[in-house]
């Protein structure tokens, strides 16, 4: 697994994790450790998360040996 898809995969964690929190108890750990949901550091985070959730859709039609 390449390095460019490992952090995609640690990305998708943090903003799983995030989203249980926020929809389990109304929490929104970045925001709480960014300085709320508008602030810059905030919005970067939230966008590299979904960035990387576009960047990891072609692993789902990889092969397990990770061809096309």
């Amino acid at each position: 697994m390449s390095v460019f898809y490992k952090i995609c995969i640690l990305l998708l964690i943090v903003g799983g994790l995030n989203w249980g929190l926020v929809g389990l108890f109304r929490f929104d750990l970045v925001a709480w450790l960014f300085g709320g949901s508008a602030s810059v550091l905030s919005r970067i985070v939230y966008s590299l998360v979904g960035i990387s959730a576009l960047g990891a859709i072609p692993s789902l039609f990889m092969s397990s040996d990770g061809e096309h």
